[in-house]
Protein backbone atom coordinates (compact mmCIF):
# COMPACT_ATOMS: atom_id res chain seq x y z
CA UNK A 1 0.00 0.00 0.00
CA UNK A 2 1.31 3.31 -0.87
CA UNK A 3 1.37 6.32 1.30
CA UNK A 4 1.19 10.28 0.35
CA UNK A 5 1.36 13.13 2.12
CA UNK A 6 -2.04 14.58 3.36
CA UNK A 7 -1.77 18.66 1.82
CA UNK A 8 1.27 20.30 3.24
CA UNK A 9 1.20 18.72 6.81
CA UNK A 10 3.42 15.89 8.75
CA UNK A 11 0.88 13.07 8.20
CA UNK A 12 0.93 10.40 5.49
CA UNK A 13 -1.79 7.97 5.15
CA UNK A 14 -2.24 4.99 2.74
CA UNK A 15 -3.46 6.05 -0.68
CA UNK A 16 -7.06 4.11 0.19
CA UNK A 17 -9.31 5.06 2.85
CA UNK A 18 -11.40 3.35 4.25
CA UNK A 19 -15.28 4.88 5.13
CA UNK A 20 -17.24 4.17 7.81
CA UNK A 21 -20.96 5.68 6.53
CA UNK A 22 -22.78 2.65 6.92
CA UNK A 23 -21.52 1.39 10.11
CA UNK A 24 -24.72 1.18 12.33
CA UNK A 25 -27.53 0.98 9.26
CA UNK A 26 -26.20 -1.61 6.89
CA UNK A 27 -23.11 -2.75 8.46
CA UNK A 28 -23.83 -4.31 11.96
CA UNK A 29 -21.16 -3.52 14.69
CA UNK A 30 -19.64 -6.91 13.91
CA UNK A 31 -19.52 -6.92 10.23
CA UNK A 32 -17.91 -3.22 10.63
CA UNK A 33 -14.96 -4.22 13.08
CA UNK A 34 -14.56 -7.16 11.01
CA UNK A 35 -14.47 -4.91 8.51
CA UNK A 36 -11.07 -2.56 9.94
CA UNK A 37 -9.83 -5.31 11.04
CA UNK A 38 -9.08 -6.55 7.54
CA UNK A 39 -8.38 -3.08 5.95
CA UNK A 40 -5.52 -2.88 8.53
CA UNK A 41 -4.48 -6.21 7.78
CA UNK A 42 -4.38 -4.74 4.13
CA UNK A 43 -2.10 -1.87 4.84
CA UNK A 44 -4.82 0.60 5.22
CA UNK A 45 -4.12 3.30 7.75
CA UNK A 46 -6.60 5.80 7.70
CA UNK A 47 -10.65 5.73 8.40
CA UNK A 48 -12.95 8.21 7.99
CA UNK A 49 -16.22 9.00 9.83
CA UNK A 50 -18.48 11.57 10.93
CA UNK A 51 -20.25 12.80 13.47
CA UNK A 52 -23.70 12.52 11.34
CA UNK A 53 -23.10 9.27 10.38
CA UNK A 54 -24.37 6.71 9.33
CA UNK A 55 -26.15 7.82 6.36
CA UNK A 56 -28.53 8.92 5.70
CA UNK A 57 -29.02 10.46 8.94
CA UNK A 58 -31.85 9.39 11.40
CA UNK A 59 -32.29 10.78 14.44
CA UNK A 60 -32.86 7.41 16.20
CA UNK A 61 -29.27 6.21 15.32
CA UNK A 62 -27.02 9.18 14.53
CA UNK A 63 -23.71 9.32 15.81
CA UNK A 64 -23.79 5.28 16.05
CA UNK A 65 -20.69 5.08 13.55
CA UNK A 66 -18.18 6.95 15.62
CA UNK A 67 -18.95 4.47 18.27
CA UNK A 68 -18.60 1.36 16.51
CA UNK A 69 -15.23 2.53 15.68
CA UNK A 70 -14.66 4.07 19.19
CA UNK A 71 -15.16 0.41 20.24
CA UNK A 72 -12.83 -1.04 17.79
CA UNK A 73 -9.99 1.72 18.16
CA UNK A 74 -9.83 0.46 21.97
CA UNK A 75 -7.56 -2.28 21.09
CA UNK A 76 -5.82 -1.07 19.04
CA UNK A 77 -2.25 0.95 18.69
CA UNK A 78 -3.55 4.31 17.85
CA UNK A 79 -0.12 5.94 17.04
CA UNK A 80 -0.47 3.68 13.70
CA UNK A 81 -3.61 5.20 12.91
CA UNK A 82 -4.96 7.82 11.23
CA UNK A 83 -8.95 8.75 11.74
CA UNK A 84 -10.70 11.47 10.47
CA UNK A 85 -13.91 12.85 11.68
CA UNK A 86 -15.78 15.79 10.65
CA UNK A 87 -18.43 18.13 11.97
CA UNK A 88 -22.00 18.35 10.16
CA UNK A 89 -22.27 22.15 8.89
CA UNK A 90 -25.32 23.12 7.45
CA UNK A 91 -26.01 20.11 5.31
CA UNK A 92 -27.69 21.64 2.65
CA UNK A 93 -27.56 19.31 0.39
CA UNK A 94 -29.06 15.47 -0.06
CA UNK A 95 -29.51 15.32 3.62
CA UNK A 96 -30.04 17.61 7.17
CA UNK A 97 -28.11 16.49 10.35
CA UNK A 98 -29.92 15.80 13.25
CA UNK A 99 -27.22 16.71 15.67
CA UNK A 100 -28.17 19.57 17.82
CA UNK A 101 -32.11 19.37 16.33
CA UNK A 102 -30.48 20.28 13.32
CA UNK A 103 -29.16 23.60 13.69
CA UNK A 104 -25.65 23.11 12.55
CA UNK A 105 -23.72 26.09 11.08
CA UNK A 106 -20.28 25.89 11.59
CA UNK A 107 -19.97 28.97 14.23
CA UNK A 108 -17.79 28.40 17.65
CA UNK A 109 -20.86 26.80 19.86
CA UNK A 110 -21.20 24.20 17.22
CA UNK A 111 -17.94 23.15 16.43
CA UNK A 112 -16.92 23.15 20.39
CA UNK A 113 -19.41 21.09 20.92
CA UNK A 114 -18.69 18.46 17.85
CA UNK A 115 -15.54 18.27 18.56
CA UNK A 116 -16.00 16.93 22.20
CA UNK A 117 -18.82 14.50 21.46
CA UNK A 118 -16.51 13.14 18.60
CA UNK A 119 -13.40 12.39 20.83
CA UNK A 120 -16.06 11.01 23.98
CA UNK A 121 -17.71 8.74 21.38
CA UNK A 122 -14.32 7.61 19.08
CA UNK A 123 -12.60 7.32 22.75
CA UNK A 124 -9.39 9.16 22.00
CA UNK A 125 -7.95 12.20 23.35
CA UNK A 126 -7.14 13.42 19.16
CA UNK A 127 -8.48 13.53 16.12
CA UNK A 128 -6.19 12.86 13.21
CA UNK A 129 -7.90 15.06 10.26
CA UNK A 130 -11.44 16.85 11.75
CA UNK A 131 -13.17 18.28 8.75
CA UNK A 132 -16.46 20.51 7.98
CA UNK A 133 -18.77 18.05 6.53
CA UNK A 134 -20.88 20.99 4.77
CA UNK A 135 -20.07 24.49 4.02
CA UNK A 136 -21.15 27.19 5.58
CA UNK A 137 -21.51 30.27 3.58
CA UNK A 138 -23.24 31.82 6.27
CA UNK A 139 -20.87 32.01 8.97
CA UNK A 140 -17.84 34.26 8.54
CA UNK A 141 -15.08 32.16 7.20
CA UNK A 142 -13.10 33.49 10.06
CA UNK A 143 -15.02 32.44 12.89
CA UNK A 144 -15.22 29.25 11.51
CA UNK A 145 -11.29 29.04 10.99
CA UNK A 146 -10.19 30.63 14.08
CA UNK A 147 -12.28 28.46 16.29
CA UNK A 148 -10.77 25.26 14.37
CA UNK A 149 -7.45 26.85 15.09
CA UNK A 150 -8.06 27.18 18.56
CA UNK A 151 -8.96 22.64 18.33
CA UNK A 152 -5.06 22.29 16.77
CA UNK A 153 -3.30 24.72 19.12
CA UNK A 154 -5.20 22.62 22.32
CA UNK A 155 -4.08 19.72 20.84
CA UNK A 156 -7.39 18.39 20.16
CA UNK A 157 -6.83 17.81 16.26
CA UNK A 158 -3.83 18.10 14.25
CA UNK A 159 -4.90 18.77 10.70
CA UNK A 160 -7.90 20.49 9.42
CA UNK A 161 -9.99 19.77 6.01
CA UNK A 162 -13.25 20.55 4.69
CA UNK A 163 -15.80 18.37 2.60
CA UNK A 164 -18.63 19.07 -0.48
CA UNK A 165 -16.57 22.46 -0.78
CA UNK A 166 -17.42 24.90 -3.87
CA UNK A 167 -13.41 26.32 -5.23
CA UNK A 168 -15.00 29.52 -3.46
CA UNK A 169 -15.03 28.01 -0.64
CA UNK A 170 -11.74 26.62 -0.34
CA UNK A 171 -10.25 29.55 -1.55
CA UNK A 172 -12.26 32.08 0.86
CA UNK A 173 -11.42 29.63 3.82
CA UNK A 174 -7.75 29.61 2.95
CA UNK A 175 -8.10 33.12 2.78
CA UNK A 176 -9.58 34.01 5.99
CA UNK A 177 -6.69 31.58 7.92
CA UNK A 178 -4.43 33.94 6.41
CA UNK A 179 -5.44 36.92 7.08
CA UNK A 180 -6.05 35.80 11.09
CA UNK A 181 -2.74 33.95 11.48
CA UNK A 182 -4.65 30.35 11.27
CA UNK A 183 -4.19 26.46 10.81
CA UNK A 184 -5.51 26.11 7.15
CA UNK A 185 -7.16 23.07 5.16
CA UNK A 186 -5.15 20.81 4.28
CA UNK A 187 -7.60 18.52 2.43
CA UNK A 188 -10.90 18.55 0.51
CA UNK A 189 -13.19 15.24 1.11
CA UNK A 190 -15.61 15.56 -2.54
CA UNK A 191 -17.26 13.09 -4.86
CA UNK A 192 -15.07 12.39 -7.42
CA UNK A 193 -15.00 9.08 -9.59
CA UNK A 194 -15.38 8.17 -13.48
CA UNK A 195 -19.11 8.93 -13.64
CA UNK A 196 -18.44 12.56 -11.65
CA UNK A 197 -15.23 14.42 -13.23
CA UNK A 198 -16.45 17.55 -12.20
CA UNK A 199 -13.76 18.07 -9.63
CA UNK A 200 -11.17 18.45 -12.48
CA UNK A 201 -13.15 21.73 -13.99
CA UNK A 202 -12.09 23.75 -11.15
CA UNK A 203 -10.86 22.63 -7.82
CA UNK A 204 -8.04 20.35 -9.04
CA UNK A 205 -6.38 23.09 -10.27
CA UNK A 206 -7.19 24.82 -6.60
CA UNK A 207 -6.01 21.48 -5.01
CA UNK A 208 -2.43 21.70 -6.95
CA UNK A 209 -1.63 25.75 -6.43
CA UNK A 210 -2.83 25.85 -3.18
CA UNK A 211 -1.23 21.90 -1.64
CA UNK A 212 -4.63 20.74 -0.92
CA UNK A 213 -5.33 17.53 -1.28
CA UNK A 214 -8.53 15.63 -2.31
CA UNK A 215 -9.78 12.35 -0.50
CA UNK A 216 -12.47 11.60 -3.04
CA UNK A 217 -15.42 9.93 -1.70
CA UNK A 218 -17.80 7.99 -3.63
CA UNK A 219 -14.94 6.16 -6.26
CA UNK A 220 -17.36 3.56 -7.25
CA UNK A 221 -20.38 5.98 -7.95
CA UNK A 222 -22.49 4.72 -4.87
CA UNK A 223 -21.78 1.24 -5.91
CA UNK A 224 -23.11 2.17 -9.61
CA UNK A 225 -19.61 1.47 -11.03
CA UNK A 226 -19.90 -2.06 -9.93
CA UNK A 227 -22.69 -2.81 -12.32
CA UNK A 228 -25.29 -3.74 -9.55
CA UNK A 229 -27.86 -1.34 -10.96
CA UNK A 230 -27.42 -1.96 -14.63
CA UNK A 231 -30.66 -2.55 -16.88
CA UNK A 232 -32.75 -0.97 -13.81
CA UNK A 233 -31.85 -3.41 -11.22
CA UNK A 234 -32.68 -2.47 -7.92
CA UNK A 235 -31.10 -5.49 -5.47
CA UNK A 236 -32.23 -6.01 -2.14
CA UNK A 237 -30.53 -4.19 0.75
CA UNK A 238 -27.97 -1.72 -1.93
CA UNK A 239 -28.21 2.36 -0.92
CA UNK A 240 -29.95 3.30 -4.01
CA UNK A 241 -32.67 1.07 -3.43
CA UNK A 242 -33.36 2.05 -0.17
CA UNK A 243 -32.94 5.61 -1.31
CA UNK A 244 -36.22 5.28 -4.28
CA UNK A 245 -38.08 3.99 -1.81
CA UNK A 246 -37.74 6.62 0.55
CA UNK A 247 -38.65 9.18 -1.82
CA UNK A 248 -37.72 13.12 -1.33
CA UNK A 249 -34.03 14.10 -1.91
CA UNK A 250 -32.89 10.63 -1.29
CA UNK A 251 -34.93 9.15 -4.75
CA UNK A 252 -33.30 12.41 -6.32
CA UNK A 253 -29.49 11.13 -5.26
CA UNK A 254 -30.60 7.79 -6.22
CA UNK A 255 -31.75 8.74 -9.77
CA UNK A 256 -28.96 11.00 -10.50
CA UNK A 257 -26.36 8.83 -9.54
CA UNK A 258 -27.92 5.53 -11.40
CA UNK A 259 -29.93 7.58 -14.22
CA UNK A 260 -30.00 6.47 -17.71
CA UNK A 261 -26.81 8.34 -18.77
CA UNK A 262 -24.47 6.86 -15.88
CA UNK A 263 -25.89 3.43 -16.51
CA UNK A 264 -24.83 3.99 -20.35
CA UNK A 265 -21.33 5.11 -19.14
CA UNK A 266 -20.85 2.44 -16.41
CA UNK A 267 -22.19 -0.23 -19.37
CA UNK A 268 -18.65 0.76 -21.20
CA UNK A 269 -16.80 0.96 -18.24
CA UNK A 270 -17.19 -2.62 -17.37
CA UNK A 271 -16.60 -3.23 -20.75
CA UNK A 272 -12.95 -1.73 -20.22
CA UNK A 273 -12.75 -2.99 -16.75
CA UNK A 274 -13.21 -6.95 -18.25
CA UNK A 275 -10.61 -6.36 -21.35
CA UNK A 276 -8.31 -5.33 -19.02
CA UNK A 277 -8.66 -8.73 -16.72
CA UNK A 278 -10.47 -6.97 -13.49
CA UNK A 279 -13.68 -6.40 -12.16
CA UNK A 280 -15.41 -2.75 -12.98
CA UNK A 281 -14.24 -1.67 -8.91
CA UNK A 282 -10.59 -2.96 -9.15
CA UNK A 283 -10.84 -0.06 -11.98
CA UNK A 284 -12.50 2.34 -10.59
CA UNK A 285 -10.46 2.69 -7.29
CA UNK A 286 -7.73 2.49 -8.78
CA UNK A 287 -8.49 4.99 -11.43
CA UNK A 288 -9.24 7.53 -8.72
CA UNK A 289 -5.80 7.44 -7.49
CA UNK A 290 -4.35 7.58 -10.27
CA UNK A 291 -4.72 11.83 -10.16
CA UNK A 292 -1.98 14.07 -8.75
CA UNK A 293 -4.53 15.81 -6.76
CA UNK A 294 -5.44 12.72 -5.22
CA UNK A 295 -3.94 11.74 -1.13
CA UNK A 296 -6.09 8.99 -0.73
CA UNK A 297 -9.70 7.63 -1.84
CA UNK A 298 -11.91 6.82 0.25
CA UNK A 299 -14.46 3.59 0.06
CA UNK A 300 -16.94 2.35 1.89
CA UNK A 301 -18.81 -1.10 2.49
CA UNK A 302 -21.84 -2.73 3.67
CA UNK A 303 -20.43 -6.59 3.75
CA UNK A 304 -16.90 -8.12 4.27
CA UNK A 305 -17.16 -9.77 0.85
CA UNK A 306 -17.09 -6.86 -1.15
CA UNK A 307 -13.46 -5.51 0.23
CA UNK A 308 -11.40 -8.11 -1.70
CA UNK A 309 -12.16 -6.24 -5.06
CA UNK A 310 -11.00 -2.51 -3.33
CA UNK A 311 -8.51 -4.08 -1.92
CA UNK A 312 -7.18 -5.49 -5.51
CA UNK A 313 -6.38 -1.91 -6.24
CA UNK A 314 -4.07 -0.73 -3.80
CA UNK A 315 -0.75 -1.28 -5.88
CA UNK A 316 -2.36 -1.60 -9.00
CA UNK A 317 -1.44 1.55 -11.67
CA UNK A 318 -3.77 1.32 -14.92
CA UNK A 319 -1.94 0.89 -17.78
CA UNK A 320 -1.91 4.26 -20.38
CA UNK A 321 -4.55 2.26 -22.89
CA UNK A 322 -6.61 1.74 -20.23
CA UNK A 323 -6.73 5.41 -18.87
CA UNK A 324 -7.44 6.28 -22.54
CA UNK A 325 -10.28 3.91 -22.81
CA UNK A 326 -11.76 5.24 -19.93
CA UNK A 327 -11.19 8.74 -21.19
CA UNK A 328 -13.26 8.45 -24.47
CA UNK A 329 -15.79 7.37 -22.53
CA UNK A 330 -16.14 9.73 -19.54
CA UNK A 331 -15.34 12.53 -22.99
CA UNK A 332 -18.33 11.33 -25.00
CA UNK A 333 -20.57 10.78 -22.53
CA UNK A 334 -19.61 14.28 -20.39
CA UNK A 335 -21.61 14.46 -17.36
CA UNK A 336 -23.35 11.20 -17.18
CA UNK A 337 -24.96 12.23 -13.26
CA UNK A 338 -25.69 16.09 -14.98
Amino acid sequence: MKSRRLGKSAIYVSDICMGTMTFGNQADEATAHRVLDMSLDAGINFFDTAEGYPVPPDIKYVGVTEEIVGRWLKGKNRDSIILATKVSGPSHAWFKSPKRGGMTALDRHNIKVAVEDSLRKLQTDYIDLYQTHWPDHDTPYEETMETLDELVREGKVRILGCSNETSWGLMKSIQASERVCAARYQTIQNNFSINNRRFEDELAQVCRQEGVSLIPYSPIGGGVLSGKYQDGKRPAGARFSAYLEMGGRQATMANRFAGPRAQESTARIMEIAKEAGMSPVTLAVAWSKQHDFVASTIVGVTTVEQCAEIFAAADLVLPDDVMKAIHKVTKEILYPMG
